[in-house]
């Protein structure tokens, strides 16, 4: 069961708000002067507000999260906590996230945060989650974050290394090994395989990405064409996202495009990192590009 911060705020104000409301409606005037409220009512008055003021913020203004994995590195890493602009896009009803006021659309090059699109298969130790084509139930609870590659209308080609957009090859200039901690897991496993970092021009947007040589330990990831992108071409109100680390991030090479309905907003700063071991100082205001 996914945690829902969103829904559990949401569902506090909701019942914060009609004890307080009946209690004004029904009961306050009944009372005799001088008697105090009950202590439920008392609880949902001064929670009120709170509660709503924070539901608010995070549904319409920015709301944090937590970087759990290695995909997005060099850009993003494990304990990285950002802040994500919510009305980038539009404005969304909280939890249902249907979109009410439009303000604009994902550019190539933005890192989005969204609910995963991807499937969901029944293994023998129970349910797992799986980029597998082949399953076929759509899990969309989960928040994921990527870099926005194609937009509706483009065509996309990924072989490996290889990327081109619309006919033209995206390229990239090395910039030297990955360097990480040897200490943290996946650090380790990038220096292992000894990956290197690169600069990419995303058709005018730079940024940095990670690759890694083909390991036969670890499966390729798909190319595109493929069954998951028709042809190739992104499909209306649809978007293809990948991770800046190439050869280890589960995106839309395995299963497909993000639809616009899934967005959650656009990543903007990062106001704290946790290693594990500490504060990582350094990268506390960085801005995410």
């Amino acid at each position: 069961m996914e945690f829902d911060l969103s829904a559990i705020l949401l569902g506090l104000t909701v019942i914060f708000g009609v004890i307080w409301g009946l209690d004004q409606l029904f009961f306050a005037k009944r009372r005799a002067a001088g008697k105090r409220e009950p202590v439920v009512v008392d609880w949902a008055r001064s929670l009120f507000p709170v509660v709503l003021v924070v539901l608010l913020l995070r549904s319409f203004v920015a709301e944090p999260f937590r970087i759990p994995s290695g995909s997005m590195m060099p850009t993003l890493d494990i304990g990285d906590f950002i802040l994500v602009n919510k009305f980038a896009y539009g404005l969304r009803l909280p939890v249902f996230n249907n979109k009410v006021v439009s303000l604009g659309e994902p550019h190539r090059g933005d890192v989005v945060v969204f609910r995963w699109p991807g499937f969901r298969c029944d293994g023998p130790n129970g349910t797992i989650r799986g980029g597998d084509v082949n399953c076929t139930t759509p899990v969309p609870s989960q928040n994921w974050i990527k870099r926005v590659i194609g937009l509706p209308g483009d065509h996309i080609e990924v072989n490996g290394d290889e990327l081109k957009i619309n006919g033209t090859p995206v390229t990239a200039q090395e910039v030297g090994p990955f360097v990480g901690n040897p200490d943290h897991e996946t650090d380790r496993m990038m220096m292992q395989r000894q990956a290197t970092v690169w600069n990419e021009d995303l058709m005018g947007i730079h940024h940095l990405i990670a690759r890694m040589p083909p390991d036969p330990n670890y499966d390729p990831p798909p190319s595109i064409p493929g069954p998951l992108v028709t042809s190739g071409t992104v499909p209306a109100n649809c978007y293809l996202v990948m991770g800046d680390n190439r050869y280890d991030s589960l995106d839309s090479r395995w299963w497909g495009c993000v639809p616009e309905k899934n967005l959650a907003g656009k990543a903007f700063l990062i106001w704290l990192s946790w290693t594990g071991h500490g504060i990582a100082f350094h990268r506390i205001g960085t801005v995410i590009h």
